[in-house]
């Protein structure tokens, strides 16, 4: 049975000898009564899916729902090979990928939702930008898909990953920081490492609203999907630095919970509050209501 709390899992992790990966393994397989080799064929299914679709529309166009993004990874993707952008080419394909999962799941295609469909860009774009700048194998990926598995388990059992229940820090927040322990562990770093990343995101992302335009998952979805990936890079790094997080990752999920029940109704998934109601928003909204009508 999945233990409640990260240090309760640091705890186990010390005694054992194992990394997180291992024990996110082995609780899958006690679960759903897999084998070892099953359930990193299933997760290898999942990094496959993940790989088509976080380059999906990298090089086309395709239709999404109110086509409010339609076209960005195309754009993120041609200006990653500009020589122009200040983050460099890494950063920018990596937001590319991110905006392309988004657009294939406005678009209804096929997706990973980790841990949500409206969140499901950053986690892929993180692991396989990452994954491939390390030379990484396809195995040590899925391992670092574990490791996020982990971090998700133990957000989804102490707060929440909706954001009708919790905000987009609930959503996107939760993915930003499974993606960031993802990364520390691609980068050779310990089980309190890739849970100190997870926590400086959750500090980082605390707060933020769920707030889509006409209801529909793309702004500031797939925007806040691409700031997401670049937050789980960029915290990687700091904590791969010898930064660490001040509060512990357990007490921060607590704190992501305790903020998300305080937002009001209007600012988790109602589109009721926040952006969905600007002037732009709801003309934006007449519009696609408009296009639906006549499809």
């Amino acid at each position: 049975m999945f233990v409640s709390t990260g240090k309760e899992i640091l705890d186990i992790l010390k005694n054992e000898n194992i990394t997180l990966a291992e024990y996110a393994i082995r609780e899958e397989m006690n679960r759903s009564g897999f084998t070892r080799e099953k359930a990193i064929d299933k997760m290898r299914a999942n990094l496959n899916v993940m790989r088509k679709y976080s380059t999906n529309s990298q090089e086309k166009e395709i239709e999404t729902a109110g086509n409010l993004i339609k076209g960005d990874a195309k754009r993120l993707k041609e200006y990653s090979r500009s020589g122009k952008a200040l983050t460099g080419e890494f950063m920018v394909d990596a937001m590319s990928r991110a905006m392309s999962c988004s657009e294939t799941n406005s678009a209804m295609g096929r997706i990973v939702a980790c841990p949500t469909a409206g969140s499901c860009g950053i986690l892929p774009a993180v692991v396989l930008s990452v994954g491939e700048k390390l030379n990484k194998t396809e195995d040590e990926m899925i391992q670092a898909l574990f490791v996020a598995g982990g971090i998700g388990i133990l957000i989804a059992k102490n707060a929440t990953l909706a954001g009708a229940e919790g905000g987009c820090q609930a959503e996107c927040g939760a993915g930003s920081a499974m993606a960031s322990a993802a990364a520390v562990h691609m980068l050779g770093g310990t089980a309190e490492q890739e849970m100190d990343a997870a926590a400086i995101v959750i500090k980082n992302i605390l707060g933020l609203v769920c707030d889509s335009v006409a209801g529909i998952v793309e702004v500031p979805c797939a925007k806040r999907n691409v700031a997401g990936t670049v937050s789980a890079i960029a915290t990687a790094d700091m904590v791969m630095s010898g930064i660490t997080s001040k509060i512990p990752l357990d007490e921060m999920i607590v704190a992501m919970y305790k903020v998300g029940k305080q937002l009001p109704a209007e600012l988790r998934e109602t589109s009721l509050g926040g952006i969905a109601v600007t002037p732009t928003a709801l003309k934006l909204k007449e519009q696609i209501e408009k296009m639906n009508k006549m499809d």
